[in-house]
């Protein structure tokens, strides 16, 4: 009886092994049902590409740690008690445009009356070309395609996320190359884009200040003050600019910083040289959006620069951004200029 016991105590341990043997490295699960691919990473979640109509564009929705701290605000698609209720655009991560040949991309939500919806366009996912986990980066690269409310293309998208793990580092690499359809594609010099994150209420700046925000369309979003418990953010940027002093200003990286759970916790959004617009300006709002907006400069240089960025049809320019999600000790100045220096080297 005891042999047997043993026997079967040995099967349980070598199936363990077998397991976690199975669950080293990254993973990428396709969820077809619900429109997202699962990225793991021995066997947790990092985060999800998630292409549902209803986002209105592909998002990377939650992003968490290695740690397993949520970076990511919740609401509207997972609410969480505490949370800010403005934006409904603002989901996950994120990359679009508030002017497209006369369209908004940016703004664009199922919370838009439907009377309305011919003035905003949406990124529609079409297909999954490369899906290759491996054991510290996987690739994942997609295609999309900007469309205006009926339909007609206006721009074809190919995107490569690479998620890599380095040290207690989570890094995010997207290349997204964008290519006109038809014969003009003018993304017009405005504030809201490019690539964006709206991130949890502990990472938003204290404020006692509610404030009221406007689109190019006139609607009207209230962000109102709520309780500052456990907020915490405070942004840093590669010239040295910490706070709500970041916002309208260029730099090579932004660093959003603070705790959760009484953690230190960090989001940094790193440019690419070859970006158009490089330095980027940073679109990074205290309640909670972190942007780099490098085609607009109008609004952020008060009138002394403007960008106007156009394509040709069959023209293309692509766009490269690193994201390091860091939870558990903070990420110095000094790490973020070697995976800055680093990422300069990607093509």
């Amino acid at each position: 009886m005891k042999k047997i016991f043993l026997f079967f105590l040995l099967l349980m341990q070598l199936s363990l092994i077998a397991q976690k043997k199975n669950d080293d490295g990254f993973h990428l699960v396709d969820q077809m049902d619900k429109k997202q691919i699962d990225v793991l990473y021995n066997g947790k979640l990092l985060t999800s590409y998630y292409y549902a109509d209803s986002a209105m564009k592909p998002i990377l929705y939650p992003i968490n740690s290695l740690g397993g701290i949520t970076v990511t605000r919740g609401w509207p698609m997972a609410p969480r008690p505490g949370e800010r209720v403005d934006h409904p655009h603002h989901l996950g991560m994120w990359l679009n445009y508030e002017y497209v040949n006369g369209l908004d991309f940016w703004n664009n939500s199922t919370a838009i009356p439907f009377k309305d919806r011919a003035h905003y366009g949406s990124i529609v996912h079409q297909a999954v070309v490369q899906s290759s986990p491996g054991k510290d980066k996987a690739k994942l690269e997609v295609t999309a395609n900007w469309v205006d409310h009926y339909g007609k293309i206006l721009l074809k998208e190919k995107t490569l996320y690479t998620f890599q793990v380095e040290d207690n580092n989570f890094i995010i690499d997207r290349t997204t190359q964008l290519t006109a359809v038809v014969p003009t594609v003018q993304f017009n010099d405005v504030k809201d884009g490019f690539l964006g994150i709206r991130v949890a209420r502990q990472l938003e700046h204290p404020s006692d200040e509610a404030q009221i925000f406007v689109d190019n369309q006139g609607n009207y979003t209230s962000v109102p003050a709520i309780s500052n418990e456990g907020v915490t953010g405070e942004y840093l940027s590669s010239e040295g600019k910490k706070g709500n002093d970041v916002w309208g200003t260029r730099g090579t990286w932004v660093s959003l910083r603070g705790k959760i759970n009484r953690q230190p916790v960090s989001i940094t959004i790193i440019d690419h040289p070859k970006n158009a617009g490089y330095p980027t300006y940073w679109h990074a709002r205290g309640y909670g959006l972190f942007a780099a907006n490098p085609l607009g400069q109008d609004v952020f240089s008060k009138g002394t620069e403007k960008l106007n960025l156009a394509l040709k049809k069959d023209e293309s320019t692509t766009f490269r951004y690193r994201v390091v999600i860091r939870s558990g000790s903070e990420l110095p100045v000094e790490a973020i200029g070697k995976l800055a220096k680093s990422f300069a080297k990607v093509k």
